[in-house]
């Protein structure tokens, strides 16, 4: 019973320091650009449920820290619903209430009487939020520690393997993969590995020259320590693996803040590829995690991180830093999740601010409530599929079937 909680707390307490960072930030985020145009807030809250905590600022807001930690949201004065996007009967009901107990004056410090534009700031803010703090954490690790990374060099060929019908050589030195230039061979493993069946172009630096191959990378069940048994796509080959071959890399602040923005921009871009294609079914999402799989792999990142520390505190440190370059990770994906044009999502709202600037008015009562609806079972429906692969992955099926078998 020990181990068992024990082992459950390396887990939970790893995936709650990862996601209560990128949520917190993300509510900053909304809030701050509220507090700028001087919106009236009632709350401000961390996690769902009973609170665990509460006070009040000064200003008047009310602090909260839920015990469902799994989100947390920024309530506005008036809001009479999540959605914060209340129709024009509402709207008019409201104005009246704050002029009789306030005064026409108060109704500037309301977030729906704010010009629409100004609405649209504060609701991106929070996306915004999530890129900000994926680069801002990407940048100074890559000022505190630098970077040591292989070059995408070939050391290997397998043998009758896509990069051996490529064309591709040992000692071949890739420049440019799918169009996108290429430094090091973790930029070109995440090109391929979304790419599985789709041809792409090399251009490889071959005894002083360049040289144009083209490559179809092929589905293969790889094993990895972090996120387990993966579907993904390989070429076939070995980078070069010498002591001689390692890059090491040191940075400035401005170096290493563009580096930060460039694996901020790279993660949105396969993100969105990789989307694009499971969509459109080219790919199997069945490589789609929830929070039980954030979960596996924030607990299985901190583990990594603390192996072969000789002291607690470097055991500290390495889970640290290695959670913390998970949550620029997780950050990033938050942060586009939320622009999907999703009713409930934040790019749902953005998408009625835009009818409403376009026809001068918000939208219908009935059209909000349904695309409410619609947007709540999308939502849910992907969080309870996401969480059978986390199920799958995690073997639970298998362990039960053994346990009443």
């Amino acid at each position: 019973m020990i181990d068992f909680v024990l082992t459950s707390l390396t887990f939970i307490v790893p995936f709650l320091l990862v996601l209560g960072l990128v949520v917190t930030i993300h509510e900053l985020g909304h809030f701050l650009a509220a507090k700028a145009f001087g919106v009236a807030i009632d709350q401000f809250s961390i996690g769902f449920g009973r609170a665990l905590a509460v006070w009040k600022d000064k200003s008047g807001v009310e602090w909260r820290l839920g015990w469902i930690p799994l989100g947390g949201y920024v309530r506005f004065s008036g809001d009479e619903n999540a959605a914060s996007l209340p129709d024009h009967e509402s709207l008019e009901s409201l104005r009246a209430d704050v002029v009789r107990r306030e005064g026409s004056e108060a109704l500037q410090r309301y977030f729906h009487f704010k010009p629409v534009w100004q609405r649209a700031i504060v609701t991106a803010a929070g996306p915004l939020a999530n890129f900000v703090l994926a680069i801002t954490l990407f940048a100074a690790l890559l000022m505190a520690f630098g970077s040591e990374a292989l070059p995408a060099k070939v050391g290997r060929v397998v043998p009758d393997s896509p990069a051996a019908r490529a064309g591709l050589l040992a000692d071949d030195l890739i420049v440019s993969a799918a169009g996108q230039r290429i430094e090091t061979f973790n930029q070109l493993s995440t090109i391929i590995q979304v790419r599985a069946n789709v041809p792409m172009e090399l251009v490889v630096e071959r005894r002083g020259r360049e040289v144009t191959l083209k490559a179809t990378p092929e589905w293969q069940l790889r094993s990895d320590p972090i996120a387990g048994e993966r579907r993904m796509g390989v070429l076939g080959f070995e980078p070069a693996q010498k002591p001689s071959d390692v890059i090491h890399i040191r940075y400035t602040p401005i170096e290493a803040l563009g580096g930060g923005v460039e694996r901020t921009w790279s993660t949105l871009g396969t993100t969105v590829y990789y989307l694009g294609r499971m969509v459109t079914g080219q790919v199997s999402a069945d490589q789609l995690s929830g929070p039980l799989g954030i979960a596996r792999i924030s607990g299985k990142v901190a583990q990594a991180g603390a192996e072969g520390a000789s002291t607690p505190g470097a055991m500290l440190l390495g889970s640290a830093v290695n959670l913390l370059q998970l949550a620029a990770f997780v950050s990033v994906s938050i942060g586009f999740m939320n622009l999907l044009p999703v009713p409930v999502l934040d790019g749902g709202h953005l998408l009625f601010y835009a009818y409403e600037a376009i026809a001068r008015r918000p939208l219908a009562a009935k059209v909000q409530a349904a695309g409410y609806r619609v947007g709540l079972a999308l939502l849910l429906g992907l969080m309870l599929f996401a969480t059978w692969n986390d199920l799958q992955q995690l073997r639970v099926f298998k362990i039960l079937g053994g346990v009443f078998s």
